[in-house]
């Protein structure tokens, strides 16, 4: 593949991922200033991708946007986002959650049939490593804590605090933070009626509800965070 058509694909996928970070029309005179490219190389780009399959409305004058559902094959991606990429796959491969793990090499191996021959070759031979993770008391549970963050259902917990203090819980599981030697689950406390953070190794037992929390997680992730509750390396 020469340099041209190496920087007109990646050219392609720059307007893609532009357009998806819009949830009204992108203007054309926008959308070349941020490329760096004419309005009528935008207008060209557009109807490439259209000729490809993606689904964008629109016209000249009023702004373009992309509706949902398309993916841009080959994926075209520079060597550091190659290396960004094994090293994040390796990393959560390493991690004693094993669907993820295998979530993970899954996801790195269809990334990897769908890219140029010579950027598969950068992507099998990356010599970016991470360490071998020992399991934990609380991995176990991982998978079904992650099912519970996804689908916004309480989970019914026992929990030791560190002076051994025993408390049995309704909480809103919101975010997992993994750390080198633990990991936290942040969650609203019914108990508490506010945000707290659990470590997994000191979550006795686990049962996940059939009910909903009553809330949008993504509202509650949101205000999570504006109130800086960031999920600590000790609980």
């Amino acid at each position: 593949m020469t340099q041209s058509a190496m920087s007109r694909a990646q050219r392609l996928l720059d307007l893609i991922q532009i357009l998806r970070r819009h949830r009204h029309p992108a203007a054309a005179n926008k959308l070349a200033e941020e490329l760096g490219v004419s309005l009528r190389t935008i207008y060209r780009d557009i109807e490439t991708l259209k000729g490809q399959g993606a689904h964008i409305d629109g016209e000249p004058g009023v702004g373009y946007i992309l509706r949902p559902g398309f993916m841009l094959p080959p994926l075209m991606f520079s060597e550091e986002e190659i290396e960004a990429l094994v090293l994040g796959g390796r990393w959560v491969a390493a991690q004693p959650d094993e669907p993820l793990g295998k979530a993970a090499g899954n996801a790195l191996s269809k990334i990897s049939a769908v890219l140029p021959q010579d950027l598969q070759r950068s992507l099998e031979t990356s010599s970016l490593m991470v360490g071998v993770r020992r399991p934990a008391a609380g991995d176990a549970e991982l998978p079904t804590i992650r099912m519970a963050i996804r689908s916004e259902r309480k989970l019914r917990i026992t929990y030791s605090d560190e002076k051994d203090n025993r408390t049995a819980r309704n909480i809103w599981p919101i975010a997992l933070g993994f750390f080198e030697r633990m990991r936290v689950v942040a969650a609203w406390c019914e108990m508490r009626r506010d945000y707290r953070h659990f470590r997994t190794d000191r979550i006795l037992s686990l049962t996940l509800s059939e009910r909903r929390y009553p809330r949008r997680r993504t509202d509650m992730l949101r205000e999570w965070k504006q109130r800086d509750c960031i999920v600590p390396e000790s609980s």
